[in-house]
This record gives structure tokens, sequence and C-alpha cells, in this order.
């Protein structure tokens, strides 16, 4: 349990973050922390599932990325790999 009593729920860094499970509100700080905790482990490869639905969480991910100086790119990939459904992120090395 955190400070106010609610659960702490933790959650894989694995370079595949599903916005799928959390509130809306969360993400304009759940993204930063997220790719920033990838950085640390060395993953520069991030995918972030923000589903297709109208665009609104795929616009709100997208203006996050184009502000943090970490993303050295972002891209929707190929039908493949989620399509616009997804966007592919790549990270700057942390140096060392």
């Amino acid at each position: 349990m955190d400070i106010n009593d609610e659960p702490v729920v933790e959650f894989p860094i694995d370079g595949i973050l599903d916005l799928h499970t959390f509130n809306p509100r969360e993400i304009k700080d759940l993204v930063p922390d997220y790719l920033a905790e990838c950085r640390d482990r060395d993953i520069t490869e991030v995918r972030i599932i923000h589903g297709k639905g109208t665009g609104t969480l795929r616009r709100t991910v997208h203006s996050i990325l184009s502000r943090l100086p970490e993303v050295r790119e972002f891209t929707l990939p190929g039908n493949d790999a989620g399509g616009w459904g997804a966007t592919k992120v790549t990270l700057w090395p942390k140096t060392k």
C-alpha cells in the first residue's frame, strides 16, 4: 500500500505498454515514466498500444512523445504490428 492506502500495482517493464488497462487521465504521466524506466533498462524499442477507436488516445500519446527529448522517433507500424492501433517508439540510448 502507498501513503494513501491505495494498492500499488506494478506492471512489467518489457517494452510493450498497453494503455487499455489505464485511466486516460493517467496517460500524461504514465507514458514518460514508462519510457524512462525502459531507458534505465536499456530498452530502446517500445511499442505503445493505444487502440484504434476515435484516435483521441493516439493523438494524446503522439503529443506527449513529440515533447520528450529521449524519443528519437515514433511511427505507426505496419498492419503486422498493430497498424494504427499501436505506436512504435525508438528511444535514444541512455548515456553511461
